[in-house]
Order: structure tokens, then sequence, then C-alpha cells
């Protein structure tokens, strides 16, 4: 419904919920006292069978009338107890049809603009929340490589020269297996330092940073990855790309973790009016697990950029995770 629509239903001529109710219960009992004063049927004192059948059969009918009534006049009130048992803040859009005018109608226009303000308010404490989460993830990044990473690199130098004036063969090893361990440490803190900031991303550009991932994650996972990406992809918004690179680090982490998969496609596609960026791989599923962290993380980022994502999945089929963004024509 437009704001214009909105404002109508504000403005009308409401009928309170009390009014509507009370008027078709009183429908009910004037056919029915109606129906008493017109029928050819008497009361008899005391009571005859067939009189108390009559009576019992009126009560019938005018009971089952009433239940009809009430709950064709009140069924939009169960459409909006269902609505608001099943909303999704994460999934926006979702809005009841108003029936008209009236109380219940103004009932559900307020109810729709409360999802309204309140999916804004998520999107913007979201915004804040995920800047505040890059910034403390840059920060922890720069330390990594600053502080942790030259300290195990003096480490290292120790141990060499150590190694080189040592006479004990034995004690030479041992130092050259601490040394090793060293290095390996120190090549796993610049690879833990470039997931939390990937600077290839602000260096180089989108597509290399998603190759970079998916280069990194077949080197320490074993999995085939198949990256493919649409030629001459627009220029895109600084936070954009960096939705989309963690959108697709957070899908190839969950396939690494989860899915038991052997290969897994990653594809950037160009549209006019979108990119998309889609995750599939061939593993087990996600069955009825429900979603956990990773993708609530991944839809609380799409809402950011107003993208829609869509996860679909069949047992023994593999997941797709599939991330649209809308781009304006001056982007295209």
């Amino acid at each position: 419904m437009t704001a214009d629509g909105a404002a109508d239903v504000r403005r009308g001529h409401a009928v309170p919920l009390f009014r509507r109710i009370f008027a078709l219960n009183a429908l009910v009992l004037c056919a029915a006292t109606a129906l008493l004063l017109l029928a050819p049927v008497r009361v008899s004192v005391p009571i005859v069978f067939t009189e108390a059948v009559v009576l019992i059969a009126g009560l019938v009918v005018m009971l089952v009338a009433n239940a009809v009534l009430l709950q064709v006049g009140l069924a939009p009130l169960d459409r909006l107890s269902r609505q608001m048992a099943t909303v999704d803040l994460l999934r926006p859009g979702q809005r009841l049809p108003i029936p008209g005018r009236g109380g219940i109608a103004q009932l559900i226009q307020s109810f729709n603009d409360m999802l309204a303000r309140l999916e804004a308010e998520r999107a913007a404490s979201s915004s804040r929340a995920l800047s505040a989460q890059e910034a403390e993830r840059r920060r922890i990044s720069q330390e990594l490589h600053d502080e942790v990473g030259q300290s195990l690199t003096a480490v290292l130098l120790e141990l060499k020269r150590a190694a080189d004036r040592v006479d004990d063969p034995a004690l030479r090893d041992d130092l050259l297996q601490a040394q090793e361990t060293t290095r390996a440490s120190l090549d796993e803190v610049r690879r833990l330092a470039r997931r939390l900031r990937p600077g290839v991303l602000e260096d180089l550009g989108l597509v290399s940073a998603l190759i970079a991932l998916a280069t990194e994650l077949s080197t320490h996972t074993g999995l085939s990855v198949r990256p493919r990406f649409t030629p001459q992809l627009p220029k895109l918004d600084e936070q954009v790309e960096l939705v989309l690179y963690r959108v697709a680090q957070e899908a190839l982490t969950n396939v690494a973790r989860h899915a038991d998969a052997t290969i897994v496609d990653l594809n950037l596609d160009h549209r006019p009016e979108t990119v998309s960026l889609k995750v599939e791989d061939d593993g087990r599923g996600l069955g009825l697990a429900h979603e956990g962290a990773g993708i609530r993380g991944m839809r609380e980022r799409a809402l950011l950029i107003g993208a829609s994502l869509d996860v679909s999945s069949a047992p023994g089929r593999g997941t797709a995770v599939t991330l649209s963004v809308p781009i304006t024509r001056e982007e295209a």
C-alpha cells in the first residue's frame, strides 16, 4: 500500500473492533428474534418434545451463524498473529495486505509501519556494528603483523644464529626443528592477518581478492575451488566490494567446515541491473539444520547494501548461496 493509501486508512471512518463484534452478534440475535416472532411455533407449559427440538435447533443455527460471521470478521487478526510469530527482520519487505478501512485495517497498517521502522533501525544498527567490527579487524590484523609477526621473525633469527654456533648435531637438529615450527607459526599469523584485513582487496580489487581467497582455501583444505568471473565488471562501491568479499569468505569457510564437499564453484556475474555472487558446492546440503550464525551474519551484511541473499539446499546435492546486489545505471 502507498503512503497515500496508508493515510486514507488512518483518516477513514474507522469502526472500532468492539462495535464490529457487537454488530455481528446483534445481527444474529435480531435474526433469531425475528424468526421466533414470525414462526408459527409456540412454547407450551410444560414444554413438549417437538418444541424443545425446534428451540435447540434454532440455538444451534444461531451459534453456527455467529461463529461463521466472527471468523470472517476476525480473519485479518489471525493473519496478523501468524505474521507476528514468523516475521524475520533479516528478510525485509514482509507486509500484510490491508483489508479496506476500519479498526483492523488501522491495526495492520500500524504493524506494517512498525516493521518498516524496525527494519530501518536494524539496518542502521547493523551498519554501525559491522563498521566497528571491520575497524577492529584492521586493528588486530595490524597488531598481528607488526607485533606478533616481528617477534616471531626475531625468534627465527635467534634460532638460526644459535643453530650455527652449536657443535652438537642432536642439539642443532632440535634447534632447526624449533626454527621450522616457528616459521610455520609465522606463516599462520600472516594468513590470519590477511583474513582479518584483505589488503589485496584494497590494493588489487575484488576479482583479485576472490581469486586469492579461492587459492588459499584450495591450498589449506584440498578443496577444488573453480572461480568464474564475468569480464568487465562495473566499478562498485568500496562497501559493496567488502560485503561481496566477506560473504564469499564466509560461504567458502562454511563449505570447508561443514559440507563434506570436493568441488566449489565461485561465480561473480554482471547483469544489466545486478551483480550476483554465487558459491555452490557438491556437499551434503543443509538438511534439516537451522540457519547458523554464519548465514545470519551474511544476511545482515546483505541488508547493509540493499542486497538479497538466497540459500538453497537439497540433501545430498549441495548448497548454493547467492547474493544479488542491485546497481545503478551509472555503475552499470
